[in-house]
């Protein structure tokens, strides 16, 4: 089993800044793909960054030049930093991980719970 746990969400005003953690655990053997995906009220699931095990990353066109994804591959956390937030990008965020099982080396899917970031004044 692999759990990822994510923190660091919560209200600020536009403007502000947030940064978002998430740390996985359990049967890892490794990480390849990391990302932060979003999800607003009646709006469909996308992502927000992504970010390679060599660390190339990739970003939403509404986020790029604001928003920053970075990873330690050491301690298996990705983290988002967010910066001058607008309130469209009031959503719950959640992590997910490409985890290699260490027994099998067959590669899984594995999602966060979610985190909660609302931008308003």
């Amino acid at each position: 089993q692999v759990q990822l746990v994510e923190s660091g969400g919560g209200l600020v005003q536009p403007g502000g800044s947030l940064r978002l953690s998430c740390a996985a655990s359990g049967r890892i053997f490794s990480i390849n793909g990391m990302g932060w995906f979003r999800q607003a009220p009646g709006k469909e699931r996308e992502l927000v960054a992504g970010i390679s095990r060599s660390g190339r990353t990739n970003y939403a066109a509404s986020v790029k030049g604001r928003f920053t994804i970075s990873r330690d591959n050491a301690k298996n956390t990705v983290h988002l930093q967010m910066n001058n937030l607008e309130p469209e990008d009031t959503a719950v965020y959640r992590c997910k991980a490409e985890v290699v099982d260490p027994r099998s080396h067959v590669e899984d899917d594995y999602w966060g719970q979610g985190t909660q970031v609302t931008v308003s004044s």
